[in-house]
């Protein structure tokens, strides 16, 4: 059996605030809501400094925080669970997830 990381390193890659924006234009291509779909994406490939400017510009972009995934659970309930998640977790409830 193989463990899976909760959260997997991003290392040397740079995000100023125009790398950081390209994550709003994502879209899935299985069905999910797209602003579960950016966040998702968002978390898994930027450092929590940079997760958090993200959100800023997701929720000035009038996006969903609360966006749920095909079994009904929120973003923040999706990686409440998530070990090294803590400063995303904040981020998301400052930001008014639930």
């Amino acid at each position: 059996m193989t463990l899976r990381k909760d959260k997997q390193k991003v290392l040397g890659e740079t995000f100023d605030d125009e790398r950081i924006k390209t994550f709003l234009a994502l879209q899935p291509s299985d069905g999910l809501d797209a602003d579960f779909h950016v966040l998702e994406k968002a978390y898994r490939g930027m450092k929590a400094d940079n997760f958090a400017t993200f959100i800023g510009f997701f929720v000035e972009a009038g996006r969903n925080i609360n966006a749920t995934n095909m079994q009904g659970r929120t973003f923040l309930q999706t990686i409440r669970q998530h070990r090294l998640a803590e400063d995303y977790i904040d981020t998301l409830i400052a930001a008014g997830a639930q």
